[in-house]
């Protein structure tokens, strides 16, 4: 088959202002660095992701606060957000974290007049020498970035939002109710009539499952994985990701064999033949009203509308499991050392991977033979187990605040995509990109003390900060497969990358007043 890799041209559009490039601190009080790599060795490179251009993060923090002077740097012990004197930062969980405190002086350096005035009196008193003005004469704000906002300003804030997120019990166990009346009976048919089909099973994935699921319980993600017998995967135009899957022996009588064209396992042939029997079965579901979505043209999914008794949506994925060795391209991923243990990395890596039909880009056009590499199981077992200790969250454990973030980061883009609900800049952004994002800060700061519950707002700022960084520099590597950028121009132009760039940094500057909004 041949393989025209499609090198067109994009010019890189300038619209709209640049965006305010202002580091997050991090969970130490020191400011987070930009990253010069993603993903790398762990022992060797993890170092020099925290450590990027330092004296570029302290210029776009000095420009976003003028007039900012005598006061400690932001990147001291104690001057982050959220840095409050021990009483403040001792406090239970759910209370503010640091008072906001008052505004800038008009004057760089100039002090309070009413603690002038004290300091004037006691010097005369005391017949001694007024000592200098102490940096600590105006209250120190924490970072500009997170202070001078209005709307969200503090992690007390950011629970009010997650508490808005949160899931009633009696809407999540209706929902469920349908969608398993609904995908149990197509998973019956399959098994019974359709003897390429007959060994399928369920497998549970997506954010409901994860328990990362925000807002409603309305839609759903249900891989339907079949497994197949010994293939051999050749990477399509050298891509990490994307692969033509081949039978090493084809049997006579291998069910399958319907779907081999030319040596290849056609992943349209495969899917059209699944969507079908899908169509024809639902007019079979009792007590419910569901119908077909449109094909989408980059989707590996059938997905259907349950109408009644309530609207919810589920995309059901035909997944290939291979019981083998991960592909060459996954050695360098999965940077868990440090977070789980080599011990874990190691049992994971042990498990199949799997394959969905999911067309890969060929010039302007599709190549709808291809299947793409899946570890969502995987996904799903590291948020389910998503502590440094063992007990991290559970009932006689610490809690930390990892979820929290995904969900927050999740709400941000989906908020964004209802207030610009027509713009095509958002478009190919999906909630994997933030999902992929938060990996790898949970790499980074891989120890539960730093995703403490009373620092909520300092973890999420460096979950946003962590994805600005990836859309200026077009680089989101992902999780499993470093060589494969997610935000490579070939899958998302530079326009819409800047676009949302700038709409987070707005947010981020403001207090996130578009978690207030729809």
């Amino acid at each position: 088959m041949d393989c025209r890799r499609g090198k067109g041209t994009r010019a890189a559009s300038k619209a709209g202002a640049a965006a305010p490039k202002v580091s997050a601190p991090s969970a130490r009080g020191a400011p987070t660095k930009p990253t010069e790599s993603r993903v790398a060795p762990e022992d060797a490179q993890l170092h020099a992701q925290r450590c990027g251009s330092t004296r570029a993060s302290g210029s776009r923090r000095k420009k976003s606060a003028p007039g900012r002077v005598g006061r400690p740097p932001v990147g001291a012990r104690g001057a982050g957000p959220d840095q409050a004197p021990p009483s403040a930062r001792d406090a239970v969980d759910g209370q503010e974290d640091v008072a906001e405190g008052p505004e800038p002086p008009a004057a760089p350096g100039a002090p309070l007049p009413g603690a002038a005035s004290r300091r004037h009196g006691a010097a005369r008193a005391a017949g001694k020498q007024r000592p200098p003005a102490a940096p600590t004469a105006v209250p120190d704000l924490g970072a500009p970035s997170l202070r001078q906002r209005k709307g969200v300003s503090g992690s007390r804030q950011l629970r009010d939002v997650l508490d808005t997120l949160r899931l009633r019990r009696q809407e999540i166990s209706e929902a469920a109710e349908i969608v398993n009346k609904v995908v149990n009976h197509l998973l019956r048919r399959l098994q019974s009539s359709e003897p390429e089909f007959r060994g399928v099973t369920r497998l549970c994935t997506g954010s409901y499952y994860e328990h990362v699921k925000i807002s409603a319980p309305n839609e759903f993600d249900v891989m339907f994985k079949l497994e197949v017998p010994r293939i051999e995967l050749e990477p399509y135009c050298n891509s990490d990701a994307y692969y033509l899957v081949k039978f090493k022996r084809n049997p006579a009588g291998n069910p399958l064999s319907q779907f081999v064209k030319n040596g290849i396992l056609s992943a349209s042939l495969m899917l059209n033949k699944f969507r079908k029997i899908i169509k024809d079965e639902i007019k079979n579901i009792e007590d419910a009203d569901v119908i077909l979505e449109r094909k989408k043209r980059m989707s590996p999914a059938v997905t259907l509308l349950i109408r009644e008794p309530k609207e919810i949506s589920v995309d059901i994925v035909l997944t290939l499991e291979a019981k083998q060795s991960w592909p060459p391209s996954t050695q360098k991923g999965l940077l868990i050392r440090q977070w789980f243990g080599g011990k874990v990395r190691k049992a994971l890596t042990l498990q199949p991977y799997c394959l969905v039909p999911k067309p890969a880009k060929e010039g302007r056009g599709l190549q709808e033979e291809t299947w793409r590499l899946s570890f969502s199981h995987i996904e799903k077992h590291i948020l389910e187990n998503h502590g440094n200790s063992k007990t991290c969250c559970e009932s006689d454990g610490v809690k930390c605040c990892r979820k929290d973030c995904l969900k927050l980061m999740k709400y941000l883009l989906e908020q964004l995509k209802n207030k610009f609900g027509n713009r095509e800049e958002l478009e190919n952004f999906c909630s994997y990109h933030v999902k992929t994002a938060f990996f790898h800060v949970c790499t980074l700061d891989p120890s539960d003390d730093q995703w403490q519950t009373k620092e909520l707002k300092i973890s999420f700022d460096r979950c946003v900060e962590y994805f600005l960084q990836c859309l200026r520099t077009e680089d989101l590597k992902h999780y499993f497969i470093p060589g494969f950028n997610l935000f490579s121009r070939d899958h998302i132009d530079r326009a819409s990358k800047e676009f949302l760039s700038n709409q987070i940094e707005y947010e981020r500057n403001n207090g996130f007043p578009v978690f207030g909004e729809f």
